[in-house]
């Protein structure tokens, strides 16, 4: 009986080893980034602010973002040029890390009208060309 209860117990001690359950990652016991929150504004309002993290908002807003690199925010509004900023984080001594510039304040540009292309100049048939009217009735001539 005594056999039995180890090979069983051995058993449940392998089986426990071969899954690796979620608790056991140890992403989990890494620190989560320094976040800092930025404002952005942009004239008109109503641009979409696009981070290259991937995160976005309409103007005026405000995102919570990592400070462990540089990254470039992008400001979309129909009718205006998209314009770029960059955002750097900054180190001062006895104060955690923050992003620079906050907030961050765009003036969009309007775009330039689209350009008209001309119309289509129309093609001339290359067919027969068109019988000429006679400038009064003919008769048909008499024989002779």
């Amino acid at each position: 009986m005594h056999r039995v209860l180890t090979i069983m117990s051995g058993t449940l001690v392998l089986a426990a080893c071969a899954s690796t359950p979620d608790w056991m990652n140890l992403d989990a016991l890494k620190p989560a980034p320094i976040m800092d929150t930025v404002r952005f504004e942009s004239e008109p309002p109503g641009a979409e602010a696009k981070t290259s993290t991937g995160q976005s908002c309409r103007t005026p807003c405000a995102l919570a973002l990592p400070v462990n690199s540089p990254m470039t925010v992008t400001f979309t509004l129909n009718g205006y040029q998209p314009e770029s900023e960059s955002i750097e984080p900054i180190a001062v001594t006895g104060n955690p890390t923050q992003l620079r510039p906050n907030p961050v304040l765009v003036e969009l540009t309007p775009a330039p009208p689209p350009v008209k292309k001309p119309a289509p100049k129309k093609k001339v048939s290359s067919g027969p060309a068109a019988k000429p009217a006679a400038p009064w009735p003919t008769t048909p001539s008499p024989q002779r």
